[in-house]
Formats: structure tokens, C-alpha cells, sequence
């Protein structure tokens, strides 16, 4: 079944043409820094695959295909919301004001890919627009738990700010997101959910995961608006998700909004995405991917040419290579840091290991370990 005929929120299709009016916010010099912003993301996304292949990145999470969901979203939120992350939010992530080089470190095995607090910002710390956001989340579904509890945070603090978490279409069968939903909706929370609905729970296919039509019609048993959106489309998905947050900032409450995207990429890099799909399937997505789609249309109107593509991808080459130059030089952390964000207070026998460590570091660097 094709995906993309079914009903969904959308503006433009993907051979570019507009379907429906745009929206006012949609001049063409916004929709071009979209542009940008994806083609970047996509270049950044490439580099790091080339990184784990080469033993330089650890297992990564490719977020090929869903550049449109992660730019709309950090577009939408404001520096005051909070952005609680998956897995597969880089694009999201770097509008928010995390470096680059931080997912790389992450990835690479650092711990310090999700201190966010050393980030250094101009002109000063108060523009950090990820002050709140939270660190990325591995674990399934576990982060729709944490972003209720931020949202009611919000709400008791009754400054009118909201939250939003992603996750994908394999989080929405587990218990921790249909629990959350619930407690959202039945608290009025101010909170939107972002499914990303690439179609593969890894080797789990939509059609085996759900019943119904549309992820978004488990909104109606937690009480709140469910809407399904284009996720290739960041026209609609901005639409979608700036009308979400403006909803639960007037303490109106929760929304959830099904993105219908397709995982182009393997699952991570530590999966093979051939056994369980097959080519022509993927050769089908790649006609609905969100950027050359955004391409057709601003093409169409006279807003981009063949010429800016190619100066836009050499520079998009130069500061991706300067992020991967970044991540390299970075000093290796000290071993014994791997102990220190288990436990808030180290019990003893953990200390012994760790003071190991510290020793055993010590003796093999003749001493000079700091």
C-alpha cells in the first residue's frame, strides 16, 4: 500500500506542486532556510554513517528521510519550550542550539555528547535555545513518560509554555506511550506528541504493528486531538505542530500528531535493512523524500536554482568537515568518568572499581594520568 495516497495534512505533494494554499508564514525566503537547513542535515547525516564505517563513530542512528520533521519541529518550538528528544533528532536538535560535534560525541561513546550546560553560546548563555531540552533518549517510549512530567512541570509553573516529545510508530505499542498519552490528555498538559512514523519498528513493519488506519486515532481514547501530517512535507509539518504548541500554551492540552515519513536508511548502522525490505519498496519512498520535494517546489518558483544547490552543498562540505575536525581533536575523556553519572552518591564497592581504574590509567601513563 502506498502511504502517501492516504488522507493527511498536506501542502505540497511530492512532485512539488502545492495542493492546498500555503499558509501566510510561508514566504519563499523561509521556506529556503528550511531548505538549507535540511540539505545540511542530510550532509551531516551521510558524513556520520562514513564515520561509523571507518571505526571512527560508534553504532549511529541515520535520520535519512525524516529532515523535515526534525527541522519543523525546532523551528516551531520557542527558546522557553522543552524538547524532549529520541533517538533520531539531530535535525531538531542542532535548530536548537546543539552542536553538531555534540552527536558525534555521543555516538563516539562521550558523555559529554549530552552535557548541554558547557555549550557556549553568543552572545551570552541566556540565548541557549535547548536551556530545558533534554539529552537524547535510547531507551523505547521512556521519554514520553519524563515529557508528562515536564509538561506538568510547565503547567505549574503557569508561564505558558509548552513541551514536545518524538518518538517512532514501534514506541507508540508500548505501554510507557499509551500511558503517557493518557495521563496527558487527563491531566491537560501542556505537551504534543511527534510520532515519527517511518513504517519500520526495525524489522517491524506499520501494517503489523497497529490495526488502525492511522497511529493518530489512539489520541481519541486519551481524550486529545490526534492529526495525521505529510512528514515529508515541512510546509505541513511546521503548520501542524506551531498550531499544537500555540494550542497547549493556552492551557487547552495535549495534541498528537502522526508524521508519515520512510526510514531511507538502515534501521542504525548495526543493522541490514535488506533482509526484511525489499528494494523496490525503497526505491517507491525515495520518490516522496522531503528535500527533493522542497527542491521541486521552490525551483518551480523561481526561488532556487541548479547553481545555488551546488554552492550551498560545498558549503554544507566545509562546516561538516570542520565539526568532524572538531570531534576528532577532542581531548579522550578520562577513564574513570565512565562511573560518574550511575548513581548519584557512588556506593562503596563502586568507588574501589573506580579508584582502580584511576590507578591502573596512572601506571600504564607513567604517572602523568590528571
Amino acid at each position: 500500500m502506498n502511504v502517501q495516497a492516504l488522507p493527511m495534512h498536506r501542502f505540497i505533494d511530492h512532485s512539488g506542486n502545492c495542493v492546498d494554499e500555503l499558509p501566510a508564514w510561508a514566504d519563499l525566503p523561509t521556506l529556503i532556510s528550511f531548505y538549507k537547513d535540511m540539505v545540511l542535515t542530510r550532509v551531516y547525516d551521510n558524513k556520520a554513517v562514513a564515520l561509523q564505517r571507518t571505526g571512527k563513530l560508534g553504532t549511529y542512528p541515520s535520520h535519512l528521510g525524516a529532515e523535515a520533521i526534525g527541522i519543523a519541529i525546532g523551528k516551531g518550538l520557542k527558546k522557553e519550550d522543552v524538547f524532549v528528544p529520541y533517538y533520531r533528532d539531530l535535525p531538531a536538535m542542532w535548530v536548537r542550539g546543539i552542536p553538531m560535534e555534540k552527536n558525534l560525541q555521543y555516538w563516539g561513546g562521550d558523555e559529554r555528547g549530552s552535557d548541554y550546560d558547557s555549550i557556549d553560546t553568543e552572545p551570552s548563555s541566556d540565548s541557549k535555545e535547548h536551556s530545558r531540552d533534554l539529552p537524547f533518549c535510547v531507551p523505547i517510549a521512556t521519554q514520553c513518560t519524563h515529557a508528562v512530567g515536564v509538561a506538568a512541570a510547565l503547567k505549574i509553573e503557569g508561564d505558558h509554555n509548552a513541551a514536545l516529545v518524538t518518538c517512532g510508530d514501534g514506541a507508540t505499542s508500548k505501554g510507557d506511550f499509551l500511558e503517557s498519552i493518557n495521563c496527558a490528555g487527563t491531566w491537560n498538559v501542556p505537551l504534543v506528541f511527534v510520532v515519527n512514523n517511518n513504517q519500520w519498528a526495525i524489522s517491524v513493519p506499520r501494517r503489523l504493528q497497529c490495526a488502525a488506519d492511522f497511529l493518530s486515532e489512539k489520541a481519541k481514547g486519551a481524550g486529545m486531538p490526534g492529526i495525521t501530517v505529510d512528514g515529508n512535507d515541512v510546509v505541513a509539518m511546521y503548520d501542524a505542530i506551531t498550531k499544537a504548541l500555540d494550542r497547549a500554551r493556552k492551557g487547552k492540552g495535549p495534541t498528537l500528531i502522526e508524521a508519515v515519513s520512510y526510514r531511507l536508511s538502515d534501521h542504525t548502522t548495526a543493522d541490514d535493512a535488506t533482509r526484511y525490505r525489499s528494494e523496490d519498496e525503497l526505491q517507491t519512498a525515495w520518490q516522496y523524500e522531503p528535500i527533493v520535494r522542497l527542491k521541486k517546489f521552490l525551483m518551480s518558483q523561481n526561488a532556487w536554482s541548479e547553481e545555488q544547490e551546488t554552492e550551498w552543498l560545498a558549503q554544507c562540505k566545509v562546516q561538516i568537515e570542520k565539526v568532524v575536525e572538531n570531534y576528532l581533536n577532542t581531548t579522550t575523556q578520562a577513564p574513570e568518568t565512565a562511573f560518574d553519572h550511575l548513581y548519584e552518591s557512588p556506593y562503596s564497592e563502586m568507588q574501589k572499581q573506580r579508584d582502580y581504574i584511576i590507578n591502573k590509567a596512572m601506571r600504564m601513563q607513567g604517572g602523568n594520568h590528571g
